[in-house]
């Protein structure tokens, strides 16, 4: 079983950072790509970054120039840096990591976090 926990989150003015992490655990013998979501009320949930195990990314065109997705391998962790945030990117953030649980079998699981709430606001 793999667990994924979200942090970071929380209240920041327009214009200001926000830092999420995404730490995983349990059985884990590697992970392959790393993705951030993100879910307004009355919206449906929808794709901001993602980061592959050779480090590549993809952003939304909405956090582009904004938002950088990281990883460290090491910690089994990764990162969203939100920087000038908006009152629009206010969302219950997720990460969704896929997930090699054992060396002899390399099907990958998808994993979700509980997500963790960012608000901007004045």
């Amino acid at each position: 079983q793999v667990h994924l926990v979200e942090s970071g989150g929380g209240l920041v003015q327009p214009g200001g950072s926000l830092r999420l992490s995404c730490a995983a655990s349990g059985t884990i013998f590697r992970i392959n790509a790393v993705a951030w979501y993100r879910q307004a009320p009355g919206n449906q949930r929808e794709l901001v970054a993602t980061i592959m195990t050779n480090g590549n990314t993809n952003y939304a065109d909405s956090v582009k120039g904004r938002f950088t997705i990281s990883r460290d391998n090491a910690k089994n962790t990764a990162y969203l840096q939100m920087n000038s945030l908006k009152p629009e990117d206010t969302a219950v953030y997720y990460c969704n990591a896929e997930v090699v649980t054992r060396p002899w079998d390399l099907r990958a699981w998808n994993y979700w976090g509980q997500g963790t709430q960012v608000t901007v606001s004045s």
